[in-house]
Protein backbone atom coordinates (compact mmCIF):
# COMPACT_ATOMS: atom_id res chain seq x y z
CA UNK A 1 0.00 0.00 0.00
CA UNK A 2 1.51 3.39 -0.83
CA UNK A 3 1.86 5.75 2.14
CA UNK A 4 -0.87 8.43 0.59
CA UNK A 5 -3.38 5.91 0.47
CA UNK A 6 -2.54 4.72 4.00
CA UNK A 7 -2.78 8.41 5.11
CA UNK A 8 -5.82 8.51 3.50
CA UNK A 9 -7.49 6.13 5.45
CA UNK A 10 -5.96 6.89 8.76
CA UNK A 11 -7.72 10.48 7.79
CA UNK A 12 -10.89 9.06 7.09
CA UNK A 13 -11.07 6.92 10.37
CA UNK A 14 -10.20 9.78 12.40
CA UNK A 15 -12.99 12.11 11.21
CA UNK A 16 -15.48 9.87 11.89
CA UNK A 17 -14.40 9.36 15.20
CA UNK A 18 -14.75 12.56 15.76
CA UNK A 19 -17.49 13.32 14.07
CA UNK A 20 -19.28 10.55 15.45
CA UNK A 21 -18.22 10.20 18.69
CA UNK A 22 -20.86 10.42 20.44
CA UNK A 23 -23.55 7.93 18.57
CA UNK A 24 -20.15 5.68 18.83
CA UNK A 25 -20.23 5.61 22.06
CA UNK A 26 -23.62 5.13 22.81
CA UNK A 27 -23.39 1.93 21.03
CA UNK A 28 -20.35 0.88 23.47
CA UNK A 29 -22.21 1.31 26.87
CA UNK A 30 -20.56 -1.81 28.40
CA UNK A 31 -17.49 -4.22 27.32
CA UNK A 32 -17.55 -6.46 24.49
CA UNK A 33 -18.07 -10.41 26.12
CA UNK A 34 -14.59 -11.68 24.86
CA UNK A 35 -13.04 -8.59 26.64
CA UNK A 36 -14.61 -9.77 29.82
CA UNK A 37 -13.63 -12.91 29.51
CA UNK A 38 -9.84 -11.63 29.08
CA UNK A 39 -10.48 -9.75 32.28
CA UNK A 40 -11.60 -12.73 34.11
CA UNK A 41 -7.35 -13.71 33.91
CA UNK A 42 -6.10 -9.85 35.20
CA UNK A 43 -5.15 -9.72 38.55
CA UNK A 44 -6.30 -6.69 40.29
CA UNK A 45 -2.39 -5.06 40.78
CA UNK A 46 -1.44 -5.77 37.07
CA UNK A 47 -0.65 -2.46 35.73
CA UNK A 48 -2.50 -1.66 32.01
CA UNK A 49 -2.03 0.00 28.80
CA UNK A 50 -5.43 0.01 27.32
CA UNK A 51 -4.75 1.18 23.38
CA UNK A 52 -7.75 3.12 21.73
CA UNK A 53 -9.41 2.84 25.06
CA UNK A 54 -12.51 4.71 23.57
CA UNK A 55 -15.16 5.90 25.65
CA UNK A 56 -13.33 4.21 28.92
CA UNK A 57 -16.09 1.04 28.57
CA UNK A 58 -13.25 -1.06 30.05
CA UNK A 59 -11.61 1.30 32.62
CA UNK A 60 -15.47 1.34 33.82
CA UNK A 61 -15.59 -2.25 34.16
CA UNK A 62 -11.95 -2.36 36.35
CA UNK A 63 -13.04 0.13 38.18
CA UNK A 64 -16.75 -2.24 38.77
CA UNK A 65 -14.31 -4.66 39.87
CA UNK A 66 -12.13 -2.65 42.30
CA UNK A 67 -8.78 -2.93 40.47
CA UNK A 68 -5.83 -1.10 41.99
CA UNK A 69 -3.11 -1.47 39.45
CA UNK A 70 -1.88 1.54 37.22
CA UNK A 71 -3.90 2.27 34.38
CA UNK A 72 -2.72 4.37 31.15
CA UNK A 73 -6.02 4.78 28.28
CA UNK A 74 -4.66 6.03 25.07
CA UNK A 75 -6.58 7.32 22.11
CA UNK A 76 -6.69 9.86 19.30
CA UNK A 77 -10.32 11.19 20.11
CA UNK A 78 -10.78 14.29 22.28
CA UNK A 79 -14.18 13.25 22.57
CA UNK A 80 -14.00 9.63 23.43
CA UNK A 81 -11.69 10.57 25.70
CA UNK A 82 -14.16 13.18 27.95
CA UNK A 83 -16.50 10.59 27.72
CA UNK A 84 -13.77 7.90 29.30
CA UNK A 85 -12.74 10.37 32.07
CA UNK A 86 -15.95 10.59 33.31
CA UNK A 87 -16.38 7.12 33.52
CA UNK A 88 -13.88 5.88 35.12
CA UNK A 89 -14.80 6.98 38.21
CA UNK A 90 -13.14 4.62 41.03
CA UNK A 91 -9.74 3.95 39.09
CA UNK A 92 -6.59 5.77 39.58
CA UNK A 93 -7.02 6.07 35.79
CA UNK A 94 -4.63 8.40 33.62
CA UNK A 95 -6.03 9.05 29.98
CA UNK A 96 -4.15 10.83 27.21
CA UNK A 97 -4.19 11.75 23.85
CA UNK A 98 -2.09 9.63 21.06
CA UNK A 99 -2.18 8.39 17.42
CA UNK A 100 -1.70 4.93 17.31
CA UNK A 101 -1.04 4.79 14.32
CA UNK A 102 1.87 7.20 14.10
CA UNK A 103 5.56 5.93 14.10
CA UNK A 104 6.47 7.38 17.48
CA UNK A 105 3.39 7.30 19.53
CA UNK A 106 4.64 5.49 21.91
CA UNK A 107 7.57 8.03 23.21
CA UNK A 108 7.05 9.35 26.87
CA UNK A 109 4.82 6.84 27.70
CA UNK A 110 6.79 5.00 31.08
CA UNK A 111 7.14 0.95 30.02
CA UNK A 112 6.44 -1.60 32.57
CA UNK A 113 3.25 -2.68 31.89
CA UNK A 114 2.08 -6.21 33.24
CA UNK A 115 -0.29 -5.99 29.95
CA UNK A 116 -1.28 -3.68 27.18
CA UNK A 117 -4.43 -4.07 25.75
CA UNK A 118 -5.55 -3.63 21.85
CA UNK A 119 -9.27 -4.37 21.21
CA UNK A 120 -10.59 -3.33 17.80
CA UNK A 121 -6.88 -1.45 17.04
CA UNK A 122 -5.27 -3.05 15.01
CA UNK A 123 -7.83 -3.60 12.39
CA UNK A 124 -7.87 0.17 12.07
CA UNK A 125 -4.50 0.48 11.40
CA UNK A 126 -3.89 0.25 8.00
CA UNK A 127 -0.63 -1.69 5.64
CA UNK A 128 1.42 -3.80 6.87
CA UNK A 129 4.53 -1.80 7.99
CA UNK A 130 2.20 0.76 10.37
CA UNK A 131 0.85 -2.46 11.82
CA UNK A 132 4.22 -3.91 12.70
CA UNK A 133 5.23 -0.23 13.92
CA UNK A 134 2.14 -0.10 16.52
CA UNK A 135 3.44 -3.78 17.54
CA UNK A 136 7.02 -3.30 18.17
CA UNK A 137 5.97 -0.28 20.48
CA UNK A 138 3.38 -1.64 22.10
CA UNK A 139 5.98 -4.73 22.98
CA UNK A 140 8.97 -2.14 24.31
CA UNK A 141 6.13 -1.24 27.08
CA UNK A 142 5.64 -4.39 28.45
CA UNK A 143 7.25 -6.17 31.21
CA UNK A 144 9.47 -8.55 29.97
CA UNK A 145 7.25 -11.75 30.22
CA UNK A 146 4.03 -9.06 29.75
CA UNK A 147 1.05 -10.18 27.98
CA UNK A 148 -1.15 -8.51 24.58
CA UNK A 149 -4.59 -8.96 24.64
CA UNK A 150 -6.01 -8.08 21.49
CA UNK A 151 -8.93 -8.42 19.53
CA UNK A 152 -10.23 -7.65 15.57
CA UNK A 153 -13.23 -7.64 14.34
CA UNK A 154 -14.62 -10.49 12.02
CA UNK A 155 -17.52 -8.34 9.96
CA UNK A 156 -17.75 -10.72 7.68
CA UNK A 157 -19.29 -13.63 9.75
CA UNK A 158 -22.33 -11.49 9.72
CA UNK A 159 -24.32 -10.61 6.53
CA UNK A 160 -26.11 -7.37 8.07
CA UNK A 161 -22.48 -6.41 8.59
CA UNK A 162 -21.20 -7.25 5.10
CA UNK A 163 -24.33 -5.83 3.72
CA UNK A 164 -22.68 -2.30 4.71
CA UNK A 165 -19.08 -2.60 2.91
CA UNK A 166 -18.92 0.11 0.37
CA UNK A 167 -16.94 0.65 -2.75
CA UNK A 168 -14.02 2.33 -2.69
CA UNK A 169 -14.78 5.01 -5.04
CA UNK A 170 -17.15 6.25 -2.48
CA UNK A 171 -14.03 7.27 -1.26
CA UNK A 172 -12.05 8.48 -4.58
CA UNK A 173 -10.45 5.08 -4.24
CA UNK A 174 -9.79 1.53 -6.52
CA UNK A 175 -10.04 -1.84 -4.72
CA UNK A 176 -6.15 -1.84 -6.73
CA UNK A 177 -5.02 0.92 -4.49
CA UNK A 178 -5.38 -0.91 -1.15
CA UNK A 179 -4.71 -4.92 0.32
CA UNK A 180 -6.49 -7.94 0.27
CA UNK A 181 -8.77 -7.99 3.15
CA UNK A 182 -8.94 -4.30 3.42
CA UNK A 183 -12.75 -2.91 3.34
CA UNK A 184 -14.77 0.18 3.47
CA UNK A 185 -17.71 0.16 5.47
CA UNK A 186 -20.54 2.50 6.44
CA UNK A 187 -22.08 3.53 9.68
CA UNK A 188 -25.82 4.13 9.88
CA UNK A 189 -26.62 5.15 13.63
CA UNK A 190 -27.04 9.13 14.39
CA UNK A 191 -25.59 9.97 10.99
CA UNK A 192 -23.41 8.70 8.21
CA UNK A 193 -20.07 8.02 8.15
CA UNK A 194 -17.61 5.63 6.55
CA UNK A 195 -14.43 3.63 8.04
CA UNK A 196 -11.45 1.53 6.98
CA UNK A 197 -11.95 -1.80 8.61
CA UNK A 198 -8.90 -4.91 7.81
CA UNK A 199 -10.58 -8.34 8.28
CA UNK A 200 -7.92 -10.34 9.86
CA UNK A 201 -7.67 -14.17 9.17
CA UNK A 202 -5.56 -16.02 12.40
CA UNK A 203 -2.74 -16.78 10.21
CA UNK A 204 -2.33 -12.92 9.31
CA UNK A 205 -2.12 -12.43 13.10
CA UNK A 206 -0.15 -15.32 13.95
CA UNK A 207 2.50 -13.73 11.02
CA UNK A 208 2.44 -10.56 12.75
CA UNK A 209 3.10 -11.99 15.99
CA UNK A 210 6.39 -13.94 14.93
CA UNK A 211 7.60 -10.50 13.23
CA UNK A 212 7.23 -9.22 16.35
CA UNK A 213 9.01 -11.65 19.12
CA UNK A 214 5.37 -12.75 20.13
CA UNK A 215 3.63 -16.17 19.97
CA UNK A 216 0.27 -16.62 19.87
CA UNK A 217 -0.88 -18.40 23.65
CA UNK A 218 -4.84 -18.76 22.82
CA UNK A 219 -7.66 -17.53 19.55
CA UNK A 220 -11.11 -17.29 20.86
CA UNK A 221 -14.17 -16.01 19.01
CA UNK A 222 -16.78 -14.29 20.66
CA UNK A 223 -19.40 -10.60 20.55
CA UNK A 224 -22.37 -10.67 18.86
CA UNK A 225 -25.33 -12.30 18.91
CA UNK A 226 -23.26 -15.42 16.79
CA UNK A 227 -20.54 -15.14 19.18
CA UNK A 228 -18.15 -14.78 16.61
CA UNK A 229 -18.03 -11.45 15.59
CA UNK A 230 -14.83 -10.57 17.42
CA UNK A 231 -11.15 -12.66 16.98
CA UNK A 232 -9.36 -12.70 20.47
CA UNK A 233 -5.74 -13.42 20.65
CA UNK A 234 -3.39 -13.65 23.58
CA UNK A 235 0.28 -12.80 22.79
CA UNK A 236 3.10 -13.78 25.42
CA UNK A 237 7.01 -13.05 24.57
CA UNK A 238 9.05 -15.47 22.23
CA UNK A 239 11.08 -17.61 24.68
CA UNK A 240 13.60 -17.45 21.95
CA UNK A 241 13.90 -13.69 21.94
CA UNK A 242 13.04 -12.75 25.33
CA UNK A 243 14.08 -14.60 28.52
CA UNK A 244 10.90 -14.35 31.19
CA UNK A 245 11.03 -12.80 34.34
CA UNK A 246 9.85 -15.36 37.02
CA UNK A 247 7.52 -12.74 38.92
CA UNK A 248 6.06 -11.38 35.82
CA UNK A 249 1.71 -11.47 35.40
CA UNK A 250 0.63 -13.97 33.13
CA UNK A 251 -3.42 -15.17 31.83
CA UNK A 252 -4.47 -18.76 33.59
Amino acid sequence: MQDAVAERLIALNKQFYQALAQPFSASRARPQTGVLRVLETVPAGASILDLGCGNGVLAAELARRGHTGRYLGLDFSTELLSAARQRAVGLEAEFAQADLSAADWAGGVSAGFDFVFAFAVLHHIPGQTRRLSFLRQARTLLRDAGRLALSNWQFLNSPRLRARIQPWEAVGLRASDVDPGDYLLDWRGGGHGLRYAHHFSEDELTELAAEVGFTVEESFLSDGAGGNLGLYQWWGPDAQITTASPDAVAPS
